[in-house]
């Protein structure tokens, strides 16, 4: 599971600047979905395989690991072989560019802070790089796409132990440099693998996805709106956290039902051109906003975005969440897919060369 924490408005103040009579607080909440994919592919392709080809000069460090084991493209199911996609990943050389001594000095004082002496430390750098890429077809043959996984313009740098004396620094690289490559490559290939998987996922997968997220909610004890707010946020608080990215949200949207009726009752409520009622009816449309967000209601969402560029508070809000509305209106239309809460059961899907397909959307 993928666990991401961000807000769904970059441009969202982290504050709302404190009007006579009320103010806001940020309300945080989680919320889990499902991605997804950027790419659309043909629907009925639902199963992988990765194969990993290393040179011979790296051959012998491949023996403890397993890189194709390692990478996932979620939602889908892995075969060992005559999948939908073809990944073929290839690793290339870890190559050392340069070495060097480098030294430091380490200084000692008494208590008093007076410097006592000093001690010369020597170390050895050594500057490396290391290539992968991966290529992507289907199972007729026809290229996706390519990917780099590690690019050997990316300089990175080894540092061994610290050393009293400089030739037993000078002399550490060659004297273990089995042992120090073997696992500087085993990082890099890790660290490919990881990048392989994600790039996928997000290219082709359905990740199972948990935000972390806020909305308003009025902080003003005295205002007569805050209980019935804090009431309304216990029971989003409550259907939110319920949801997940494998269940249907029609019964909470359902349940949300009261909390939309609240926001929409305070703006007909407070309807004047007043800061004080301009502010809350701001929290009442960004709330609104965002619960549309993650009820999959894009056209909604969009409605509320207008409604907050009109309030004239805080305008920019509304212009990203615009944005955002578009983006997930889009995302719905290119993949034909028009929910993030759906099931998948990766093992019910089949091979190309196996009995049956199975598309669960």
């Amino acid at each position: 599971m993928k666990k991401y924490y961000f807000l769904l408005l970059l441009l969202a103040p982290v504050s709302v600047i404190a009007q006579k009579k009320v103010d806001l607080d940020r309300f945080n909440f989680k919320v889990q979905f499902r991605s997804l994919p950027n790419i659309r592919l043909d629907s009925t392709y639902r199963t992988y395989n990765v194969a990993v080809t290393a040179t011979k000069m790296m051959q012998p460090f491949m023996q403890d690991i397993d890189p194709a084991n390692t990478v996932t493209l979620e939602g889908w199911r892995k075969l060992p072989q005559q999948g939908h996609l073809n990944i073929q990943v290839k690793l290339e050389d870890l190559l050392p560019e340069s070495v060097s001594v480098k030294e430091h000095s380490l200084v000692t004082r008494d208590r008093n802070g007076a410097v006592t002496g000093t001690k010369t430390m020597y170390y050895q750098e050594v500057v490396y790089t290391f290539a992968a890429t991966a290529q992507i077809a289907d199972y007729k043959g026809t290229h996706i796409m390519d990917e780099i996984l590690a690019d050997r313009q990316y300089k990175q740098v080894y540092t061994s132990p610290e050393f009293a004396f400089k030739p037993l620094a000078e002399g550490y690289f060659v004297l273990n440099s089995l042992a120090v490559t073997k696992e500087l490559y085993r990082t890099c290939v890790n660290k490919a693998m990881h990048y392989l998987s994600d790039r996928i996922t997000d290219n082709f997968g359905f990740a199972e996805v948990t935000a972390d997220d806020f909305m308003w909610v009025i902080g003003s004890r005295k205002h007569p709106e805050y209980e019935d707010d804090r009431k309304a946020f216990q029971l989003m608080n409550e259907v939110l956290f319920s949801m997940n990215a494998s269940t249907s949200i029609e019964s909470a949207r359902e349940k949300l039902k009261p909390v939309i009726d609240y926001f929409e009752n305070i703006k007909t409520t407070y309807s004047t051109s007043k800061k004080h009622d301009r502010k809350i009816r701001y929290s009442s449309y960004f709330n609104l906003a965002v619960l549309y967000y993650y009820l999959d209601d894009p056209e909604m969402m969009m409605k509320e975005a207008n409604g907050l560029i009109l309030n004239d508070f805080h305008t920019a809000v509304g212009t990203s969440f615009q944005q955002t509305a578009t983006r997930l209106k889009n995302q719905f239309q290119q993949t034909h897919i028009y929910t993030r809460h759906f099931s998948i059961d990766p093992t019910a899907f089949k091979g190309p060369n196996e009995k049956t397909d199975t598309v669960v959307k």
